[in-house]
């Protein structure tokens, strides 16, 4: 037996893991399967083009497209503001994390409570600009914002401080100031991880559900998205709430499918010495 057949032979992964590896890979499969034995196929057209459908669809991409652009905006400077700083960073971390663990609902809570009129910015903006953004499309954009950036601050941060600073420091020393730095180096050497927390971020932009009906509410063609279309529907036409959740489903794969190549892309060079 040759080295490369035992290192291969070694390297399998044990036969007792099939087990819990088919249980885990079933819970994700099956309900996505039995959603596919509910859908309606000869209603599926007629409901995917209902006017609720279309305007929860158009939303849904717009405030993603968006959210995920102000994801970018806020979050690559933040991830690299992070990877930098020198004291506070592991609280800074907890606090850039929390959206991920905290439930969206009290993340919309929050908002409601800073951005509404009985909040502190809120009010300011009532009274001094005669804004109001909750229960508006801003506010769709805004929570799924809050939910989607950390995906993205995460994954650059990682990148930024297992890379180093090496060639900031080269780059540095001979000459270059902080922003040609940044423009020039720093941000050349992210594009892979931003690619992939972009995905990520646009993908849980989509997603989107309890911040967004907490702060946002849920108004056809102004802040029903399609998660919230979706729960709308469950209650007064099911064959219809089972056709959305389809194409959210078929949506979420083309982006999976669409980012692929830059994720494997990304892990691979992440996994090399």
């Amino acid at each position: 037996m040759t080295r490369d057949s035992t290192l291969r032979s070694g390297l399998r992964s044990p036969r007792l893991l099939w087990i819990p590896a088919a249980a885990g890979l079933a819970l994700i499969v099956l309900p996505v399967a039995g959603l596919l034995f509910r859908v309606d196929f000869a209603r599926l057209p007629e409901l995917l083009t209902s006017q609720a459908s279309l305007d929860a669809l158009e939303l849904s991409l717009v405030t993603a497209g968006l959210s995920t652009l102000l994801c970018v905006l806020l979050g690559v400077p933040l991830a690299v503001v992070l990877a930098r700083v020198r004291r506070g960073g592991r609280v800074l971390r907890a606090v850039v994390v929390l959206p991920l663990v905290m439930p969206p609902v009290v993340g919309g809570l929050a908002l409601l409570y800073l951005l509404g009129r009985n909040g502190f910015a809120g009010y300011l903006l009532d009274v001094v600009a005669g804004v109001r953004v909750p229960f508006t499309t801003a506010a769709v954009v805004l929570a799924q914002t809050f939910v989607a950036m950390p995906f993205l601050v995460i994954s650059l941060d990682g990148a930024i401080r297992a890379g180093g600073d090496e060639d900031e420091r080269v780059a540095a020393t001979l000459g270059a100031g902080p922003w040609v730095v940044f423009t020039r180096v720093t941000l050349p050497l992210l594009l892979p991880p931003l690619a992939s927390g972009v995905v990520l971020s646009f993908a849980r932009a989509l997603g989107e559900f309890g911040a967004t009906i907490t702060f946002a509410g849920s108004l056809q063609a102004v802040t029903r998205t399609l998660p919230l279309e979706v729960y709308a529907q469950a209650e007064a036409d099911v064959e219809s709430a089972v056709a959305l959740s389809l194409l959210l489903i078929v949506v979420a794969i083309a982006v999976i499918v669409a980012a692929g190549p830059r994720m494997t892309a990304r892990v691979t060079e992440g996994a090399r010495p």
